[in-house]
């Protein structure tokens, strides 16, 4: 592509514009650049929620040492008709 003279760029930018048509081409460039200014601005976002749930996950000591022995369950799935259960818990099979 950097072999393109000066005149083969010139001849591609007058068929863009005899494909597009003069009153489309500022348009789509407006377009183009708020579409960027979108893809900017979420992706700025998007760091700021990363750092925020960094800071959110930092290790914190509990204040009251009992809470940390609460029993953690496993969720049935929506539509199962199994119930949540302890994960500490062994399971519970037929030992004969």
């Amino acid at each position: 592509m950097s072999n393109l003279r000066p005149t083969e760029i010139i001849l591609i930018l007058v068929v863009v514009l005899l494909l597009f048509g003069a009153k489309k081409l500022p348009d789509m460039a407006r377009s183009l650049g708020k579409s960027a200014r979108i893809l900017k601005s979420e992706a700025k976002a998007m760091k700021k929620d990363d750092e925020a749930a960094k800071a959110a996950e930092a290790p914190t000591a509990p204040a009251d040492p009992s809470a940390q022995s609460a029993p953690r369950t496993i969720q049935a799935a929506p539509g199962d008709v199994t119930s949540s259960r302890p994960v500490s818990e062994p399971n519970r099979t037929a030992q004969g």
